[in-house]
């Protein structure tokens, strides 16, 4: 699989073969929407919570007597069924994660790959260097490359003055190799990847 290698510039660098088990795999849409799910359910920090009857401020005395009231018998100021009361049931603070098979995070992280070549919206770009961090400056080496909305991902030490010059643009994210994930890859456009970035990625899949 034949992928031309790009400046910033826009001119092509050079010609390189891309893994066929990396970037052509058959996607499967399922296959996607399960690591999606894992991932945002993964960064819900799981704080929301109600109290329960033991938490609640108040007396535990009879608000009033048992009989001759002719309201129904009440126990407690406490109870859920009175006003500032308790919630029964309510939610509790917890972690909203759940286990994905490291065989399917793999596999969807090949299919978002292989998605993004698929549809001709994977460029590679030989280094992130720019001169300096000005965002107008990176603003119009974009536009000349028709990126409106991009995922960036460099080597494992990114080009501080691009990361820099990228902040202030909207619709844009930065990552190192290890930040590689299927839901910022699906969320934005394009995907940019450095040559170190591509090595990265084979490196991680070389062994599967």
């Amino acid at each position: 699989m034949k992928q031309e290698i790009k400046s910033l510039e826009n001119k092509v660098v050079k010609e390189i073969d891309l893994d066929k088990k990396i970037f052509g795999v058959e996607i499967k849409n399922e296959i996607i929407h399960r690591m999606i799910r894992y991932q945002l359910a993964k960064k819900r920090s799981g704080n929301h919570k109600t109290k329960g009857i033991s938490e609640i401020s108040g007396t535990t005395r009879k608000p009033f007597k048992q009989k001759g009231t002719g309201s129904a018998r009440q126990g407690s100021r406490r109870s859920p069924q009175m006003r500032g009361g308790a919630v029964i049931f309510g939610p509790q603070v917890r972690s909203h994660a759940h286990k994905l098979p490291k065989r399917i995070r793999s596999l969807a992280l090949k299919m978002a790959l292989s998605n993004k070549l698929k549809e001709g919206k994977l460029k590679v770009i030989s280094d992130f260097k720019i001169s300096k961090p000005k965002t107008s400056f990176l603003t119009s080496k974009l536009a000349k490359m028709e990126i409106d909305s991009a995922l960036f991902i460099d080597g494992k030490d990114v080009e501080k003055n691009f990361e820099n010059a990228l902040r202030n643009i909207p619709k844009t994210d930065f990552l190192p190799i290890a930040g590689l994930n299927v839901y910022d890859i699906i969320r934005r456009n394009f995907l940019i990847i450095s040559e170190k970035a591509l090595m990265g990625i084979n490196e991680r899949f070389k062994n599967e």
